[in-house]
């Protein structure tokens, strides 16, 4: 388990390859003795920060993999989003698609895009945003910044999907819990990160 700051690549990217989460837990794990393999399960937005779980075998690879696929491991977020909510909660459901610009987009033809669904409840409310807690029942790329853009409410500091405020100088998207099955001994277990400070303020 890590935890991610904001600002890193998880993993490599074409003009990126060497400053990146998996590249440093890659050096780490290869340092021990006798040396260990690293290998990837899941990402977070460069922009975002949190909780993330590697794998140190294959096999737990693919036993976690299914586990996000299957629906049984399950994420929260917190994000600070612009203008207020006024309902407690909500669910946003769409299918997402991808264009050659590598932007995602929300789309009605089941046939062009990717079934995506996001739960929302409000934790906070101030004049001018929303403090939420976000939980994924799927989990496509970008999938709750462009639903959460798409509801009317970007996440501050996300300029790709059309916030037009940054007040605290980063993405406000923080994963803060994830839980799910240890591939060998199937013990549930339960991670969480705090929510950064500066969401609060």
């Amino acid at each position: 388990m890590v935890e991610k700051p904001c600002g890193l690549l998880s993993i490599a990217t074409v003009g990126e390859r060497s400053k990146t989460l998996y590249a440093l837990l890659f050096e780490y794990v290869k340092s021990k003795r006798p040396p260990e393999k690293i290998f990837i399960v899941h990402r977070l937005d460069r922009d975002a920060s949190g909780l993330l779980v590697f794998a140190k075998t294959e096999s737990a690879k693919h036993c976690l993999q299914q586990q996000f696929r299957n629906h049984s491991a399950w994420r929260k977020y917190v994000a600070l989003v612009e203008g207020r909510l006024w309902r407690d909660a909500e669910t946003i459901q769409s299918f997402l698609a991808e264009n050659a610009a590598h932007r995602v987009y929300s789309v009605k033809d089941s046939k062009k895009g990717k079934l995506a669904v996001t739960h929302l409840k409000v934790l906070k409310r101030s004049s001018q945003t929303t403090l939420i807690e976000v939980r994924l029942e799927t989990g496509r790329k970008h999938q709750i910044r462009v639903h959460l853009a798409s509801f009317g409410h970007p996440i501050v500091g996300d300029k790709r999907y059309g916030s037009r405020r940054n007040s605290i100088g980063r993405l406000a998207l923080h994963a803060t819990n994830l839980s799910f099955d240890h591939p060998q001994t199937g013990q549930r277990l339960q991670f969480e990160s705090a929510c950064p400070s500066s969401f609060l303020r």
